[in-house]
Parts: C-alpha cells; sequence; structure tokens
C-alpha cells in the first residue's frame, strides 16, 4: 500500500483516511459490461497540465496512488503517443497487489494498453510493445503508412480507426468488441480534447496540485471544442493540500446511479 494519506473530504460527513478498499470503492462503478470513458489528469492550481514540459513534475504520492488505483480497475488504459513520448513510457505491467485483486474480481491479470498515432511515429521495437504483459493495441487512420502499419502489426493489434483522423465512435466500437468497455485515457491534451469533441467522456480524474506554474505551459484540453460540456462533481478527496475531483458527465441523472 502506497503510503500517502488520502482522507474523503466530501460528499462523506467525516475526513476518514482512506485504505485501498475503501479508495478503491471512491472510483467503482457498478456496471462494468457497459462502455465508459474515463480521463484522468494533474494540473497545477493555475491551470498548467505541466511542469517543464511533463506532468510528472505536478504529480505526488497520493496523485500516483489515485494513478496507479484508476490502471487496476480500466480494461484499457489509452494514451497518444505523443504523451508517450514526451513521458517516457515503458511496458505497461502493474503490480503483484493489482493483479491479485484483478484476479479475485475476475478480471484479466493486465489491462490492455492502447496507443493513438495517426503517423504511426513510435518505435515498433520499444519495451512499451516488447516487453508489454499482454499484446499492445495501435490505433491509426487509414492515411498511415501501410510500411509502418504492417510494422506494428508484429508486435500490436493495428486498429484503423478514420480515414484522416481519429474517429473515436470506431475506436471505442472495436475495444467494445475485444471486451474492452472500461477504458481510461491518460491524456495527452490533443486525444482529451478528440474525446470531447465526440462527447465521449463520461468521467474525469483530476488531480489538483498546490503548484502555480506560469509560463506558456498547456491546459489538460487542447484543441477547440464545438460546445462546452457539463460535468458533477461525485467526490473530493484531501492529501494535504492536494485535491483529487472526480467529475461524471451531468446529463440529469441520479449521480448514484451512475457509481
Amino acid at each position: 500500500m502506497n503510503d500517502a494519506k488520502i482522507h474523503h473530504a466530501w460528499p462523506s460527513p467525516d475526513a476518514a483516511m482512506l485504505d485501498d478498499g475503501r479508495l478503491a470503492e471512491c472510483y467503482a462503478v457498478d456496471h462494468r459490461n457497459t462502455q465508459r470513458v474515463r480521463v484522468n489528469f494533474v494540473a497545477s492550481i493555475d491551470g498548467a497540465a505541466t511542469d517543464h514540459g511533463l506532468s510528472g513534475g505536478l504529480s505526488g504520492p497520493a496523485d500516483k496512488r489515485v494513478f496507479d488505483l484508476l490502471r487496476r480497475l480500466s480494461d484499457v488504459i489509452l494514451v497518444g503517443a505523443g504523451t508517450v513520448r514526451a513521458e517516457g513510457y515503458g511496458a505497461m505491467q502493474l503490480d503483484r497487489t493489482s493483479v491479485q485483486w484483478r484476479r479475485a474480481n475476475g478480471l484479466p491479470d493486465q489491462p490492455v494498453f492502447a496507443v493513438v498515432s495517426g503517423t504511426l511515429g513510435l518505435d515498433p521495437e520499444s519495451a512499451v510493445f516488447s516487453k508489454a504483459p499482454v499484446r499492445a493495441v495501435v490505433v491509426t487512420v487509414g492515411a498511415a503508412s501501410r510500411a509502418k502499419k504492417e510494422a506494428f502489426s508484429r508486435v500490436a493489434d493495428v486498429l484503423v480507426c478514420g480515414e484522416e483522423a481519429l474517429d473515436v465512435r470506431a475506436m471505442l466500437d472495436e475495444f467494445a468488441k475485444r471486451g474492452l468497455r472500461q477504458v481510461l485515457c491518460e491524456g495527452g491534451p490533443t486525444l482529451f480534447g478528440t474525446l470531447v469533441d465526440a462527447d465521449r467522456v463520461d468521467e474525469l480524474c483530476l488531480t489538483v496540485s498546490p503548484l502555480i506554474e506560469g509560463g506558456n505551459a498547456h491546459r489538460i484540453v487542447a484543441g477547440t471544442p464545438e460546445k462546452t460540456r457539463s460535468m458533477a462533481l461525485h467526490h473530493v478527496l484531501v492529501s494535504g493540500s492536494t485535491l483529487m475531483l472526480r467529475y461524471l458527465r451531468a446529463s440529469g441523472e441520479n449521480l448514484a446511479d451512475l457509481r
């Protein structure tokens, strides 16, 4: 168990510290067979998504604890290729505790790692693919190089979703066919913006880091969505001066029914 102390601040009537089991309950969903897209980000209190170009500089022990838990609960981890390169992603593999939890709950040992890349500007021989505990997925478009598609098909399942731009609906339909219904997107901002444009974001888990960044750091969403999206606050968790917020899609439903 991570030593970071996290307390349930709202809507709980008390501020009890959360052990791993109670923390998992805070992020649980009742119906795993219903497809759900959950996005996880960290940002500074002035809205920056990175510190010196990387999100890792904004993260702390509590954020890492939630980050690991959200992976444990997911069927597929979705990341844009730019984030994979910038953040130095390696092979995604859950720890023993998470594997034991997944087995006890009837899930495969490891979630699938899916990378979105329109140009396939990644190395198919990188550890992301070569050391993956389960075969990874590469999501691309029809306009991408045929030779690159063939190269990646040797190390991953290549899904063509859209011709020039990512077709989010087609991608999520392909995931569903593979039984990958609990989708966790870890960024980056461009992919998040694409999901927002397609109106397929069901949930945002946002850690607010107690830092003021200033400068010209990006926000967590890039692009210009055609309309705003309303979200409803589900909980606030606190660790020191760090906040962990969970927002759900706001569409008139009873929040208790969305858990």
